[in-house]
């Protein structure tokens, strides 16, 4: 080694301790967030729920999606004799680092979902109803990944496969449900909109569900089913793609009718922004369910469209909790709003 070289390895090393102490820096500053949480950081810690939650559940179809839905081919291990990949004959090496990835995720999902529990549990004043709300994540988490292990020993059943895309689906919505009251006081209930368009709101939620349901039908229909060992759902695939093109037409038309009544009656401008947003999401939606189906489904599309799905899920919460308000956060019960919460 020359004396040239030296500076340069000097460099490198205090290049190297200068990222981790930043990493650990970061890490203090994550601990103390949920540990010395602020109504900000509760906020923060929600929506990175939201998030990890909507993401695995795209990692998830993205597993499904190379093939690789049996690349661990057991549960809790990995392979019989390992948690972690190893050689195994029946399946490539790629495969198993895909699925066992998707494995490690859930470790992610599960921080987060401490952190909440965390965050709001060490914030004042401690608020019951967001306990309920954040101890519902690493609950969830544990079922899901229960779950998981019912799907590997069914092979990949496609009614499994699709509740456990459906499980993720609920714990969005505790999630944003989270995030949403976490923003807000613990009044009542007060409507910011016509009592009706409200309730068309909930009508909405209830048919975008149902779009979801439809869409895992078709998917466990069609041809990607994570392993040549997997099993499909007997119908006819054009009859469910059929199914559930119309739903996305109930669910377009009941968005217009919303976004159309929150105009003519000059609701506040948050929840028409929302219903907008919410329109444009699933006409994008659209778009990619109409090409990939004429494109014979390829898997790039198909993996845009379980992202899309999340997108429309958590944009038809957010307009729905758009049109109520529980006053500011902070604010404490007075009662004052009960008839309005009834509906009087």
């Amino acid at each position: 080694m020359t004396a040239a070289d030296q500076p340069r390895d000097g460099a490198g090393g205090a290049g190297t301790g200068a990222l981790l102490d930043r990493a650990r820096g970061q890490a203090l500053d994550l601990f103390h967030s949920a540990w010395s949480a602020t109504p900000a950081t509760v906020r923060r810690w929600a929506l990175a729920a939201v998030i990890v939650n909507a993401g695995i559940a795209v990692t998830g179809a993205a597993v499904r999606l190379t093939g690789s839905g049996l690349g661990c081919p057991t549960w809790p291990r990995c392979t019989p004799d390992s948690f972690v990949p190893a050689a195994h004959d029946a399946h490539s090496p790629l495969n198993m680092a895909i699925e066992f990835g998707n494995r490690l995720l859930t470790f992610l999902v599960l921080a987060v979902a401490v952190g909440c529990v965390v965050a709001v549990m060490r914030v004042a004043p401690r608020r019951s109803s967001l306990v309920y709300l954040a101890w519902i994540q690493p609950l969830g988490v544990a079922v899901q990944a229960l779950w998981g292990g019912v799907v590997v020993r069914t092979l990949l059943n496609p009614v499994t496969v699709s509740v456990h895309f459906l499980l993720s689906i609920g714990m969005i919505a505790a999630a944003f449900a989270l995030y949403a009251r976490s923003g807000e006081g613990d009044q009542p209930p007060r409507r910011l909109v016509h009592r009706d368009i409200r309730t068309l709101g909930f009508v909405l939620v209830a048919a975008v569900l149902a779009l979801l349901i439809a869409g895992v039908v078709v998917t466990g229909t069609g041809p990607h089913s994570g392993d040549e060992a997997a099993s499909r759902f007997g119908f006819d695939i054009q009859s469910v793609a059929r199914l559930h093109a119309d739903a996305v037409w109930v669910v377009l038309g009941l968005t217009f009718a919303l976004l159309f009544a929150l105009h003519v009656t000059d609701s506040p401008g948050r929840a028409r922004r929302g219903a907008l947003i919410l329109l444009g999401v699933e006409l994008a939606q659209g778009v990619i369910g109409y090409v990939q189906y004429f494109l014979a489904v390829p898997a790039l599309l198909v993996g845009l469209h379980v992202l899309g799905s999340t997108l429309v899920w958590i944009a038809t919460l957010r307009v729905v909790y758009l049109m109520r308000s529980r006053g500011p956060a902070g604010a404490p019960f007075t009662g004052e709003n009960l008839l309005d919460a009834a509906g009087v």
